[in-house]
């Protein structure tokens, strides 16, 4: 058997506005903005809806009814689901029919994408669980596969995840912590007795999203003989290729006329044309799969950038205070008993907020850049700080009159 997992990762921010020093104490709209502005969360959303997820969505759902031996995974964070449920709501009926053909699954992680593992366990536990109930809530499934916010990993998380009784857990398959062994096997995660690690297979998965469209690239063009033939000779070295990226690959990230749609496409048929090749979702490779070894990772890792670390987020002083302080303000945001702040402060743990103060490539114009809202990361720190302030006034305003 020769099998491709393919799980793709469904997330949109809800962005802060550009929230000036004149705003605070005079306004809590720290998130809507006009929908021309380049911070609109409504007009973001509209975009990659018409360029990525509509047009996905039915290639996946198209094949699903084409090919009954195709399967996949998402994961789907809950301020997506908002948004969609605000301004699309024909997206989440979608997601509902594929859910509901029994062969797309839907995989846990925080509801607002945030690094609250890495700050405060129990709010990361109360934001994976608001995210089961919200996934419950539309598609009436429970997750069974867990992944942690920008896939960050260490034996903390995997032991966590077991004792929280999932069947499997996902990381990057870098080559650091793999050394000789393949991302191609299952693998228990250190001291875990349950739970199973199924690691990205980031070459052949960052052929798709990253290098798709590079023409200065020497695969270039990429086509699906070439791709099929990649995939065989992976398979030697393991039954099971993990495919897992951006759901927006698909449109946003590779636009439509680089014929990633048609790719895709292609690729499923083909894939299953061949003798005793499989889709499978992560559960079931949890399910068929045994462990091949071991493997400790201590350090955190997760997909971004070269390093693969944490520094995406945590790297410069800007990123490391703002977390610092939201988290630090999360005892005196839940004594408030106030929804509406609780929400507010929640939204701000987002990553893609200390993603936006990231200053490693800026000047390069880097996919930091691409996917900021903000005309530097200095700017976007500039608003995260006088949206705190405000935060901290409307807590006094409410201890006071307590």
């Amino acid at each position: 058997m020769r099998a491709i997992c393919l799980y793709l990762h469904i997330h949109q921010p809800i962005r802060y506005r550009e929230y000036s020093v004149f705003d605070i104490s005079n306004s809590t709209n720290y998130f809507e903005s006009d929908y021309n502005s380049r911070e609109s969360n409504e007009r973001i959303f509209k975009k990659v809806a018409e360029k990525s997820y509509h047009p996905m969505l039915d290639l996946l759902e198209q094949n699903l009814r084409l090919h009954p031996d195709f399967c996949f995974s998402l994961s789907i964070t809950g301020t997506w689901l908002e948004q969609a449920e605000k301004w699309d709501s024909e997206l989440i009926s979608q997601i509902k029919r594929l859910v509901n053909t029994g062969r797309v699954e839907i995989v846990g992680e925080t509801y607002y994408h945030s690094l609250a593992f890495f700050y405060n366990l129990e709010e990361f536990e109360q934001q994976v669980s608001m995210h089961e109930k919200k996934v419950f809530e539309l598609f009436d499934v429970k997750p069974k596969i867990f992944r942690n916010t920008e896939l960050a990993y260490n034996d903390s998380l995997a032991t966590w995840a077991d004792e929280q009784g999932y069947s499997g857990i996902l990381a990057e398959g870098w080559d650091k912590i793999l050394g000789w062994r393949s991302p191609n096997h299952l693998y228990r995660p250190y001291g875990c007795k349950n739970i199973k690690l199924l690691l990205k297979n980031y070459r052949l998965s960052d052929d798709i999203a990253f290098r798709f469209s590079n023409r200065g690239w020497k695969e270039w063009p990429l086509t699906v003989p070439k791709y099929l033939d990649w995939l065989k000779m992976d398979c030697i070295r393991g039954p099971l290729v993990n495919l897992f990226m951006d759901f927006e690959t698909f449109g946003e990230h590779q636009w439509a006329d680089t014929g990633i749609f048609d790719f895709m496409n292609n690729l499923i048929s083909d894939w299953l044309s061949l003798y005793d090749n499989k889709f499978l979702t992560l559960s079931e490779a949890c399910d068929i799969l045994d462990v091949a070894d071991e493997i400790s990772v201590p350090d955190t890792i997760t997909w971004a950038d070269a390093e693969r670390d944490l520094s995406a987020w945590l790297s410069n002083k800007m990123q490391i205070s703002a977390m610092e302080q939201i988290y630090g303000l999360r005892e005196d945001v839940l004594k408030t008993n106030d929804s509406t702040l609780i929400r507010d402060f929640r939204l701000l743990t987002t990553s893609d907020h200390p993603y936006s103060m990231c200053t490693k490539y800026w000047n390069d114009g880097d996919v930091h850049a691409y996917f900021s809202a903000y005309s530097s990361p200095y700017e976007s720190f500039m608003y995260y700080q006088n949206i705190l302030h405000d935060l901290r006034y409307r807590i006094r305003k409410i201890q006071k009159n307590k």
